[in-house]
């Protein structure tokens, strides 16, 4: 079967839904994914902090965009089921991404070097605010198809 049968029936199926409810489940699979991202950011930031000795912020920054490299692929496919062209979805992602970016960048600046948490404690908090800037960016604008 072609896969891009498969993405528009999973995309057409959580429509067909009530609104919450396929918004819960597009929530859930955005969390999962989420989590995989995570790992990417998490697991850059501190590689660079601890081994690479570079500043936390900086570190982060770089966390987040290799986070956002396994984001867009699998949120594109598997918690939106978009069949937005990819030359729309990825600069309407980056866009996204980009200013999550910089909330990301100001919210660790402010926690570590204002409030002085440790880096950690600090990413922990900055990722729970930026994940629904996040959500409701890609979900209203990136991956949304109007017909």
């Amino acid at each position: 079967m072609d896969q891009g049968v498969t993405d528009r029936t999973i995309g057409l199926a959580a429509r067909s839904r009530h609104p919450l409810v396929a918004l819960a489940g597009q929530f859930t699979a955005y969390l999962g994914v989420g989590l995989v991202a995570m790992v990417a950011h998490y697991g850059t930031l501190v590689a660079l902090v601890e081994v690479g000795r570079l500043d936390p912020v900086a570190a982060s920054v770089i966390g987040y965009a290799c986070g956002g490299v396994v984001s867009y692929t699998l949120n594109r496919r598997h918690t939106f089921a978009s069949d937005r062209p990819h030359a729309q979805a990825v600069w309407r992602f980056a866009l996204v991404a980009g200013l999550g970016l910089v909330l990301t960048g100001l919210l660790m600046a402010l926690l570590t070097r204002g409030l002085g948490l440790p880096y950690l404690a600090a990413q922990v908090l900055t990722t729970g605010i930026v994940l629904f800037w996040n959500f409701s960016g890609n979900r209203i604008w990136t991956f949304a198809v109007r017909r």
